[in-house]
């Protein structure tokens, strides 16, 4: 099965978004660190580099079709935040973004009748609606718990015993 153009092109550009978010992680992570937000930084470490592996997951694929995967350069991510609310609030828009482009890829696949590719993206599916959920869940701390510093520094202790390993 070789991939179509159009599928290249789609899952070359899914490696951009993965590499971004990867990226704006590890934005985030060093804010949050320099901001005193311990919970947040080892938090958004982590998303960074799930983040990198999922942009791997889709370069391993698409070489495994027998085309090379084209490795993109990113422009820098926004380092400064107001605030941790709003910083996850990016966090889950940049989440929400990713599942509309991998649902687009879907479609395509489904367009195509390109099975194998509609197996593979099945497990990005399943995993957008768990990061989507995560951050969703997180930001409802701060409407259940307030605003305030306590509040927050209770959030950002959240966040720490929320990290999760994912498997590769």
């Amino acid at each position: 099965m070789r991939l179509s153009a159009k599928m290249k092109k789609g899952l070359n550009d899914q490696i951009v978004l993965e590499a971004s978010a990867s990226s704006s992680y590890l934005a985030m992570a060093s804010w949050c660190e320099i901001t005193g937000y311990q919970g947040g930084a080892a938090y958004f470490y982590a998303q960074s580099d799930e983040e990198r592996m999922h942009m791997l997951k889709i370069v391993h694929y698409i070489n495994s079709m027998g085309v090379p995967a084209v490795i993109p350069a990113v422009k820098a991510p926004s380092s400064s935040y107001k605030s941790l609310e709003g910083m996850l609030k990016a966090a889950l828009k940049s989440e929400q973004a990713v599942t509309r482009a991998i649902h687009a890829l879907v479609e395509i696949a489904q367009k195509e009748k390109d099975h194998s590719t509609a197996v593979f993206l099945e497990w990005f599916v399943n995993e957008q609606v768990q990061e989507e959920t995560k951050f969703e869940a997180i930001l409802q701390k701060f409407d259940l718990l307030g605003r305030d510093k306590l509040a927050i520094n209770e959030i950002d202790k959240t966040l720490a015993g929320s990290i999760q390993q994912e498997p590769a």
